[in-house]
Parts: C-alpha cells; structure tokens; sequence
C-alpha cells in the first residue's frame, strides 16, 4: 500500500523532489558532482515507522513509495539514523521506486524478539540483518546503499548475497575487515583518528557513552562532517534513536569486537571467514566519499582492485563530511539511480 502524504508542507517538498529527480535522471552523468540543495523548511517525516519480526530483531523500518516498485534499502551508520535518508528517499520514490529505510540494531525501534539472544554487533550479523529484513518483506532482490556502518552492512550483503543485491553504492568505498587485519597497528595519524574505538574498548568508555550519549554523538558528527553547519533540530531528529534500550551494548560491542576483545556468535564463524578473506564485490557498483570527510575513511585508490563488476566513483564537492546521504541528498540520490541502471 502506498503511504499516503497527508502533511500539506510535506506535499509540497515531495513535488519539489519530483522536479529534482527529473532533472537529476535528465543532467545527471558518472562523472559530476552534485552540491546538496539548499536548505529551506525542515526536511519532511519519514513516517510511518512500521515493525516487523526478521531473524533475531524486530525491525523498525520507513517503507516508501509503490510496493510494486523497484526495491531499494538504505542503511545508516553511527552515531546517524534513518533521518540521514529524509531527502534522498522522496527523489527514489519520485521515480517509482520503493525505498526501505531501516534501524539498524540498537537504534531507533528495533529490538531483540529474545531478551537471552546476545547483543552482538560484528559485521556479519549486520549483514544478515539485512538479508532477513528482505526475507521478511519477500523482497528477492533489491539495490543496497549505505554509509558508514550501513555501508559496510551493504558491502557485506553484496559480497556474501550477490544474487540478492542488484547493485550497489557504498560511501567510502570497501569496508570489509577481519579481527586479524584490525589487529595491524597503524600509524600514529591513523591511530589518533579512532580514539573512540579505543575509549570505548574500556569500561571507563563504556560508562562515559551511556551517561553522555548525546553529548558524545553531537561531538562526532562535528568532527566528521567539519564543515556541516546542522542545527540542534537536526540532531535531536537522529538523536531520538539513540534512545533505545540496547544502544549502548550495540555500539560498544561493535567496536570491541573489531579489536577482537569482544567474541562474536558461533553461527557467524563460517560467514567472517568469507569475509576475512576479503572477497570482491562482482555486481555494478558505485563508490562515494565527500571532500570534507574528517572520519577514518580509506583512500579509494586503496580499494578500487575490490569492485570487479562494473564499477564508478565520485568524489562530491562543496564541504561534504561523513553524513553523505544527509549532507548532499541530490548526489547519493543520483548515485542510487544510476547504480540501478548500471544493473540492467
């Protein structure tokens, strides 16, 4: 069923976006680069949140557009939620598509269906996540697109479930790794740039985050997007889904898990095997990264030998951090479509 736009204000920015998508799918090339639109109003609701039973989670996810319409799945990373998505899903759905935003473990209204199923956020059970998301949904296959955590969960997906992942676009690149590859130092620069991981891998750290969570996440998107001038509206939109009973337990597995000092679940075991080995990415794919990205990100001459299909990437222009898809919507957007026909 088609979600109906009762809010006149949201009306009016969704035929805005309509005009966008047509004349990005017109003008839009490989090689250009898109500046974000300028902000007017605040960006539209995403809602409604509907829920449903995938794997171990009950989801909480945004489900826009014709149910008929060509899938798309969008992930976001931390500390950001689906609000990163507010103005690229109108530009998809403009464009008949049908755009699924979800939660990610430990944000927003997604919970563990068990209280004795443990809080594990390694890499691989983001990934099947996703896959138990289509299941659910009776999606067969659908573009994947995402950033940070959420970019990692899409390459996961496309790695390990080509035949369920049309294509591809991903926000820096190849995020792939193992337990074994985390444990290389790196040097001093590179070191400084994950402090938090660091923090966090100590009791001190994870104290410090629950009782400062939104201070603490306010600070990253500062420093990861240095030159995004968002506003305290903005924030608290994302911010609202930190409060979720397992947030805290989530993130700092994940990041406790990358450094080995966290165990992972056995029924994982055969799928970061597969990982470790990193595999390259076969179906078309897009690569991403803003000029102004201030978060650990990888150069993308370091992964491009990864992407074995058809592949493109864009650098984005004007000041553009870590939040992509928020930061310069008409350009992810852009990307997305494009990804899309790259597949056929």
């Amino acid at each position: 069923m088609r979600q109906d736009i009762a809010d006149p204000a949201r009306r009016d920015f969704v035929r805005v976006a309509a005009a966008m998508a047509a004349t990005l799918v017109a003008g839009g090339s490989a090689g250009r680069a898109f500046a974000a639109p300028v902000a007017g109003a605040n960006p539209p609701a995403l809602g409604p949140i509907r829920q449903i039973d995938a794997g171990v989670l009950n989801i909480g996810y945004v489900d826009m557009g014709p149910r008929d319409g060509a899938p798309i799945l969008l992930f976001h990373g931390w500390p950001y939620d689906i609000h990163a998505f507010a103005e690229v899903a109108p530009l998809l759905v403009a464009q008949g598509h049908r755009v699924i935003i979800p939660h990610l473990r430990g944000h927003g209204s997604t919970v563990f269906r068990d209280a004795a199923t443990p809080r594990n956020a390694q890499q691989a059970a983001l990934g099947a996540d996703g896959i138990a998301l289509m299941d659910a949904l009776g999606i067969r296959q659908a573009v994947v697109a995402g950033f940070d955590w959420g970019a990692r969960t899409a390459d996961i997906m496309a790695v390990l479930w080509p035949e369920r992942c049309k294509a591809l676009v991903s926000v820096s690149g190849y995020l792939i790794g193992s337990q074994a590859a985390n444990a290389k130092p790196l040097p001093p620069a590179a070191e400084l740039q994950w402090w938090y991981q660091y923090y966090f891998a100590t009791e001190r750290g994870k104290a410090g985050y629950a009782a400062n969570t939104n201070a603490f996440n306010k600070q990253i998107w500062q420093l990861a997007s240095p030159r995004w001038a968002f506003d305290d509206a903005t924030f608290a939109r994302s911010a609202a889904s930190f409060v979720n009973p397992d947030h805290v337990a989530i993130v700092i597995h994940n990041y406790r898990w990358r450094l080995g000092l966290a165990e992972g679940e056995p029924q994982y075991d055969g799928l970061e095997a597969k990982l470790a080995a990193g595999p390259p990415v076969t179906i078309p794919a897009i690569t991403m990264e803003g000029d102004a990205n201030g978060a650990p990100h990888p150069d993308p001459a370091a992964y491009r030998a990864k992407f074995a299909g058809v592949y493109d990437h864009r650098l984005i222009e004007g000041g553009i951090g870590h939040n992509l898809p928020h930061e310069a919507p008409a350009a992810f957007a852009q990307a997305v479509l494009d990804a899309a026909r790259m597949a056929g």
